[in-house]
């Protein structure tokens, strides 16, 4: 038994579905829409060179940046590579499919310029060509619909069916409202988001899971209806939903601060999917359940009515 820091709940879970439906909803809208109309997307999905770099003496990531806004690059994109003593970065640049090879020779050209040829050493260079960043793009969003749909084969296999869409539609509702505030906040959205998506989505099944493997167990031994299974499950999961949810959030949001640029972006999807995820685990999963065990029910009530007539 886990450690419990509410003993003995009695949240009326349940009664809040329908508010909490609503919010849930509008956020989610909401999360799509700036997702579909002011996402950033980085140099990996529209198109790009990226630059390694290495410096013989320390610069810091302001001093490449501040070369690089002074040189006419302000939108480039500079991360550390490694430990802080290494001094390398990686630079990365927009630009057309005409031009690309041009960008890079002036990027080089620029710090050449402010840092001397001494100084710096080109390790490799990579151009990226919009129709390979659309390519690119495709393939991410097409990682996270097949997690998904592995998701809800493995809750109706684990379950019953009637819980799989529940699992899917939590964790649709994340991973908007996750990539809504990356649209929201200007983030770029880079293969490392793509990765902190997974995670998230991972991470929010395991809640998920865990909540309907308690309503099984209620389900199965008693005969109360399964809105009070449901509220009953909840209560007693609270404890450890609010303890992994605190542990976890509290490693996000130190990675998110004192981790540096090369997280940064991470771990802000960790730490808005790890509030949101455990927010649908305990009240967008259990009411989807909910409504189609109700839908099966009508169903199974409207077959008997007609084979008695």
């Amino acid at each position: 038994m886990f450690f419990e820091i509410i003993k003995n709940p009695k949240f009326n879970f349940t009664g809040c579905f329908k508010i909490t439906s609503i919010i849930s909803l509008l956020l989610v809208v909401g999360s799509i829409w700036l997702a579909a109309t002011k996402m950033q997307y980085g140099v990996d999905f529209r198109g790009g060179a990226e630059l390694q770099i290495k410096f013989s003496e320390t610069m810091g990531l302001e001093g490449v940046r501040d070369a690089l806004t002074q040189s006419g690059f302000g939108n480039a994109v500079v991360q550390s590579i490694g430990d802080a003593e290494e001094n390398e970065y990686l630079v990365k640049v927009s630009g057309d499919e005409s031009n690309l090879n041009a960008v890079t020779d002036e990027v080089t050209a620029a710090l050449t310029a402010k840092f001397s040829a001494d100084k710096m050493e080109i390790r490799k260079v990579d151009i990226v060509g919009p129709k390979a960043g659309a390519q690119l793009r495709l393939s991410g969003f097409q990682a996270m619909f097949w997690a998904l749909m592995a998701i809800m084969i493995y809750v109706a296999l684990r379950f019953e069916f009637k819980y799989a869409p529940g699992a899917i539609v939590a964790t649709f509702h994340d991973v908007s409202i996750v990539l809504g505030i990356y649209a929201f906040t200007g983030t770029e959205f880079t293969l490392q988001t793509v990765a902190a998506v997974l995670a998230v989505i991972g991470y929010s099944v395991n809640d998920t899971v865990v909540i309907y493997d308690r309503v099984r167990e209620h389900e199965n031994m008693d005969a109360r209806t399964l809105p009070q299974v449901i509220n009953e499950a909840l209560n007693e999961t609270l404890s450890r939903t609010l303890l992994t949810s605190a542990t976890t959030l509290f490693v996000a949001l130190t990675m998110f601060y004192a981790g540096g640029p090369a997280v940064h972006d991470f771990f802000l999807a960790m730490t808005v999917g790890v509030v949101v995820g455990s927010y649908s685990s305990l009240f967008v999963a259990a009411p989807v359940a909910l409504f189609f065990d109700r839908m099966g029910s009508k169903s199974k009530s409207a077959s008997s009515t007609r084979a008695q007539a």
